[in-house]
């Protein structure tokens, strides 16, 4: 089953694909369209951001990291000032920053404290 319908995709393409570079947009949209498999178990944040970067890269979508970084950021930012209380010199030293580190990701990130 799998092994054929393989077989016939790569003849599709090789004769319907526009260049000898294949893409996903090159594809049958029945395989195009086929959701990421989620039913993998999430035991950890490393597993659930596997999954989002599957689902990111099935929609051929670049630059994931120029987005991803910042954010990851932020959450570890407000995630810390929430633990914290709001005090900036504890969150600071809980993400192994200094102060001053800390107050420029806060106004590069547009976090309010």
């Amino acid at each position: 089953g799998n092994v054929r319908q393989l077989e016939n995709t790569c003849r599709w393409l090789s004769v319907m694909a526009p260049s000898k570079q294949i893409r996903i947009d090159d594809l049958p949209r029945d395989i195009r369209e086929k959701p990421v498999d989620t039913t993998v178990s999430i035991d950890s944040w490393q597993d659930a951001l596997r999954l989002h970067l599957k689902r990111q890269f099935a929609r051929d979508q670049e630059n994931i990291l120029k987005d991803l970084g910042p954010e990851f950021e932020r959450i570890l930012i407000e995630t810390a000032l929430e633990h914290t209380g709001r005090r900036k010199i504890e969150a600071a030293r809980l993400l192994g920053w200094g102060r001053n580190t800390l107050t420029r990701k806060l106004k590069e990130l547009e976090i309010e404290v």
